[in-house]
């Protein structure tokens, strides 16, 4: 969605987008040609959809209406909308949308959406519909694309464009960190490939690529800061985690120290392990949220992986200890949650923070 949008704006379009989750503040999900949406707007939407019964409705419903009618105020020309969570049920699919994509499937909010690839496949495929231009990514496991394929065509989409490794291999480059933004890069182009084709921007190579240089997305994989290094990232599924990991691993900083904080309802060991294996010790926090995991159940996962872990009450005090470890040349690594990587960041950048917490809620909606 970042890339998509950073390229429709290189282009020229008035690019409105909304994404989940924010880190910081709930504005953070309305932007308009990369601003956050003011305050005013999002105060304004608020009264209008309590006024026609907007409080019954869930929490992430709520915001979608939010940011409908806060991007429609600003009418853009390009609109880039991200789906919460699957895809059939999710609130964003009432936005009739001319091109669609899936990027790929890993093992995520299974509670919800199945315990198979499969069946998180089948649910995320409920974006598709008649006429769409239909893009499938090949970010996560294979097994989902067969699936996704087939939903797409039962559903009528006009066309289905199938990334393949080839096509990875070939991604143009970003301003993003991490091998795993390649697969990111080639959907991305792919989507812009149909934005072109449907007339809604004029896009050659030199404004593509000035777009994927431009590209923002705070607090994945993002360096804050230097002597000693850190590194945000949100890893907050296996597959996220594996991706960090081998970003860690290409690293030349020594010692690593990685600050843990990770939701209690997450798989825990699929996001312990492959980060603990690249790092020198661990620091078990938790965020600032009843949703988080006590540092002690942290530092036992650590510990089960063989690594070595301390653990401390809050992230501050162990951005502190981690910063004090490494010395200047060494490496600290922010993990496990977005919240966690919501409650650190404006520690080193100024960004915008709610003076109430707004988050999404543990239990669906």
């Amino acid at each position: 969605a970042a890339m998509v949008a950073a390229v429709a704006r290189a282009a020229g379009a008035r690019v409105g987008a909304y994404t989940s989750p924010h880190l910081a503040s709930l504005r953070e999900r309305f932007t308009v040609d990369g601003a956050l949406a003011d305050e005013a707007a999002v105060v304004d939407a608020y009264a209008r959809v309590v006024a026609v019964g907007g409080d019954a409705l869930t929490f992430f419903e709520q915001v979608t209406a939010l940011g409908v009618l806060i991007l429609a105020a600003a009418a853009p020309t390009v609109t880039v909308l991200e789906v919460g969570l699957g895809g059939r049920l999710d609130a964003t699919t009432a936005v009739p949308a001319p091109i669609a994509a899936v990027t790929g499937i890993a093992l995520d909010h299974q509670e919800f959406l199945g315990a198979t690839i499969a069946a998180i496949a089948g649910e995320k495929a409920g974006i598709w519909k008649p006429g769409q231009r239909a893009v499938i990514g090949c970010a996560g496991d294979p097994a989902a694309v067969p699936v996704l394929t087939a939903a797409a065509v039962a559903a009528g989409v006009a066309e289905v464009r199938l990334i393949t490794a080839t096509d990875c291999a070939r991604a143009p480059t970003t301003a993003l960190a991490g091998d795993h933004q390649r697969a990111n890069a080639a959907c991305a182009d792919a989507l812009v490939d149909a934005l072109v084709a449907a007339g809604a921007i004029v896009a050659p190579p030199e404004v593509r690529a000035a777009g994927y240089a431009a590209v923002v997305h705070p607090g994945r994989l993002e360096q804050v800061a230097r002597g000693p290094a850190v590194v945000l990232d949100g890893a907050h599924n296996p597959d996220g985690a594996a991706a960090l990991a081998r970003a860690i691993a290409a690293r030349p900083e020594r010692p690593r120290v990685l600050v843990l904080a990770i939701s209690g309802d997450k798989d825990l060991d699929g996001i312990v392990a492959p980060l603990v294996a690249v790092v020198d010790a661990t620091i078990a926090t938790r965020y600032d949220q009843a949703r988080a995991a006590a540092p002690a159940v942290l530092a036992a996962r650590v510990r089960a992986h063989g690594g070595l872990v301390e653990t401390a009450d809050d992230l501050a005090t162990a951005v502190e200890q981690a910063q004090a470890a490494v010395g200047l040349g060494g490496l600290v690594v922010v993990a496990g949650s977005l919240m966690a990587v919501g409650e650190v960041r404006p520690r080193f950048r100024p960004m915008a923070i709610d003076p109430l917490l707004v988050t999404d809620p543990a239990a669906r909606g």
